[in-house]
């Protein structure tokens, strides 16, 4: 999927229709100090082995993309919906 890099869409901060920037947003280190991977490290740990099952099947088709838009007057940014793609790239 192709989609301009500046894209004409509605601002919640200024109420109107603007100008944004689109990007990727990237995803960020997990922390190891949050409840899940706690548990998972206490979980794995001596010789209990792995507590999920192997995931069965192959992978989806498709990938969600994130992306975040950043108006250019006020230069607040806000996200949508992902959407789901094989290819995705920005283009001018």
């Amino acid at each position: 999927m192709k989609m301009p890099r500046t894209i004409k869409t509605y601002c919640p901060y200024c109420g109107t229709h603007t100008e944004h920037a689109v990007e990727r947003v990237k995803k960020k280190k997990a922390s190891e100090l949050k409840w899940g991977q706690r548990r998972f490290r206490e979980v794995t740990s001596g010789y209990g082995g792995f507590p999920r099952p192997k995931p069965e099947g192959r992978e989806k088709p498709t990938k969600r993309v994130n992306l975040r838009y950043r108006c250019e007057t006020c230069k607040k940014a806000h996200l949508s919906a992902c959407i789901r793609a094989k290819k995705f790239e920005l283009t001018e």
